[in-house]
């Protein structure tokens, strides 16, 4: 796909979106079930079915997901796409590229060893290769609208209201 092809695909996306904004908004769903042996959660994906557990770290097997590396692996893959796409609209050829995420976390925490101690990614670090014949200043232009257009590494930097609520079945 090349530029205009983006270009023309979303357009008509745009321009409702431009007419009707409340079309714009979407609320995007997940849902998980605890009813399964052990201590793991049966999250719906949309593909497949996924099965979270604890981190080796905590007790957990290591057969399950991760919901911490879920997280980094939804970021890597928004990053990923956002950074495709962004690179076709400003016509930035991309030969291949690569995107880490990697988080830190202290357990200490988690477990509730050191009540201090914070739960959750202390720091998360987000990097791109690129093998592409572009000039910097291009790059320079698809790694801050990357950044900007980035769904997961938007919502994770700038913390949303969110809220929880429970009730019985």
């Amino acid at each position: 796909m090349d530029a205009a092809e983006l270009r023309q695909m979303q357009a008509p996306i745009k321009d409702r979106y431009k007419t009707d904004p409340k079309t714009a908004l979407i609320t995007l769903k997940a849902k998980g079930s605890t009813d399964s042996d052990g201590i793991a959660c049966k999250v719906e994906t949309g593909r497949a079915l996924a099965v979270a557990g604890l981190h080796p770290a905590t007790g957990g097997s290591g057969l399950e997901l991760c919901s911490g590396d879920m997280l980094l692996e939804a970021l890597v893959a928004c990053a990923g796409v956002t950074l495709k796409s962004v690179a076709t609209a400003i016509e930035v050829p991309l030969k291949t590229g690569n995107v880490y995420a990697e988080g830190d976390l202290d357990f200490r925490g988690t477990l509730g060893v050191d009540k201090e101690t914070p739960v959750g990614f202390a720091e998360i670090r987000l990097r791109f290769e690129v093998d592409t014949p572009a000039p910097q200043d291009k790059l320079d232009l698809l790694l801050k609208l990357t950044e900007r257009y980035c769904v997961v590494y938007q919502t994770i930097k700038n913390g949303p209201k969110i809220s929880v609520s429970m009730q019985r079945m």
